[in-house]
């Protein structure tokens, strides 16, 4: 590990050493599943999108459960072929740096049809008399976006 570590200090001291991508690339190509690949073109091609949690409603917000989190519409939009497997494919592309749930909400407009989906109708179910959605949004980091202009041809 020290030789590798050395020759990474080595190769950084070097003037005339380039590289025109960064080497993490390679290797998470290979850790993307086919579907990931689709969710990571939609979201460079079309920014971020609307993410919902759903929380049950307490008095002034005091003992809120969250009942369900990150709900999202993307994998389906992206239309990926397992749709069963959208939640395991979000974790790992956040998982992998490429993505991130913000805190930012997207236009309030686009909240609508996400909030009719089943996966969000079911838990808000869940939640009782009076659940709050609260807003939030699935982005690309810089990471991301960098490695989707780097690896995938995003013209229309």
């Amino acid at each position: 590990m020290r030789r590798r570590g050395d020759a990474l200090l080595a190769r950084s001291a070097d003037v005339y050493f380039t590289e025109d991508v960064h080497p993490a690339y390679d290797r998470i190509l290979d850790e993307l599943a086919p579907d990931e690949a689709r969710i990571l073109r939609f979201m460079a091609q079309n920014g971020p999108q609307p993410s919902v949690d759903v929380r049950t409603n307490r008095p002034l917000g005091i003992g809120s459960e969250l009942v369900q989190g990150d709900l999202t519409s993307v994998p389906e939009q992206a239309g990926v072929r397992y749709p069963d497997r959208a939640r395991p494919y979000l974790i790992n592309l956040n998982r992998l740096g490429l993505t991130l749930i913000s805190d930012d909400p997207v236009v309030l407009s686009r909240y609508m049809v996400l909030e009719v989906q089943p996966l969000v109708e079911a838990a808000l179910k869940k939640a009782g008399r009076a659940p709050k959605i609260v807003r939030k949004s699935l982005r690309l980091t810089e990471f991301g976006e960098d490695f989707c202009r780097t690896c995938f041809t995003l013209g229309n």
